[in-house]
């Protein structure tokens, strides 16, 4: 027999699918978790990248979304394994999440190209997060979809909704002015994130980032304008990512034609200065570069 793999168009078959003392490692070490041996039979490898971190509440639910991610991989033939990237959050991250956007981008980069990874489905939330996960998955060229967390529910205080993020600056002038009491002020933290995920699509920012990965066909539904608690959202997870799992000839159409890294690179670029130009008030920060392998629009 032998000790060379098999030539394939799936990457993990360069560990997996091995006869060697490698890849001998590579699927002992696998196996400590209970994986059942048919799950090396060649099928591809789909990783799910996620963003979770209770020190970002946009994503703090993330552990149950990449559950339902799970089950629609192995419903489809995949076999999943996740695995974590730096998260952004702009409510607690000093001075601002964008500083660390290209950071987390080479972290996700860096993370699919090192290991046996056919596809991904990326996590993403916020306007910080979307966008670094979407980079960093085009730089390494392989199918991906992002999975939006989607916003969160909307806001109430004493009867009356109250958007996420934008009533707290009309509450803290009133009080300023002497027209709020400062117990009201903050009695109504409560009533304005009343669930995990990010910012409702009113405030825009992780909505319109939601609908960049849409517009430029890195997402199959509309699931980062489904509510976060919705049981639409546990379906759209599970059923948004069948698609890598079927995709088994990719040693000849890997983000062929339209999924190519160059066009996705052009189209989000366009789109997001599109978005820029419409959404001032989106919360969106631009003239942020620097990164390693920056994404520009010819």
């Amino acid at each position: 027999m032998s000790d060379k793999p098999k030539k394939a168009g799936l990457r993990s078959v360069q560990w997996f699918g091995r006869q060697d003392i490698y890849g001998f490692i590579y699927r002992s070490w696998t196996k400590n978790r209970g994986i059942p041996h048919d799950q090396f039979d060649g099928r591809p490898v789909i990783g799910i990248c996620n963003t979770y971190s209770e020190l970002t509440p946009c994503n703090s639910h993330f552990r149950t979304i990449a559950e339902h991610v799970k089950a629609g991989v192995l419903e489809a033939g995949g076999f999943p394994l996740e695995f974590p990237v730096m998260s952004l959050g702009e409510t607690l991250l000093r001075p601002t999440a964008m500083l660390y956007r290209n950071l987390a981008s080479m972290d996700v980069e860096e993370s699919i190209r090192a290991n046996p990874i056919d596809g991904v489905v990326l996590l993403v939330g916020c306007d910080k997060t979307t966008p670094a996960l979407l980079m960093g998955a085009a730089s390494c060229d392989l199918p991906a979809i992002a999975v939006s967390g989607g916003p969160m529910l909307n806001g109430n205080f004493r009867g009356q909704p109250i958007g996420s993020g934008t009533h707290v600056w009309k509450f803290y002038a009133d009080v300023k002015a002497g027209t709020m009491p400062l117990a009201d002020f903050m009695a109504a933290e409560q009533g304005q994130s009343r669930s995990a995920a990010s910012c409702r699509p009113r405030l825009a920012a992780a909505a319109t980032s939601a609908s960049s990965a849409l517009f430029v066909r890195r997402t199959e539904n509309r699931s980062g304008l489904i509510r976060s608690l919705a049981s639409r959202r546990a379906l759209a997870c599970s059923t948004s990512t069948s698609w890598l799992s079927q995709r088994r000839n990719w040693a000849n159409s890997s983000l062929a034609g339209p999924f190519s890294c160059s066009i996705f690179a052009r189209a989000f670029c366009r789109l997001a200065a599109v978005a820029l130009a419409l959404i001032p008030s989106s919360g969106i920060s631009s003239g942020k570069t620097g990164s390693r392998r920056q994404l520009n629009a010819p």
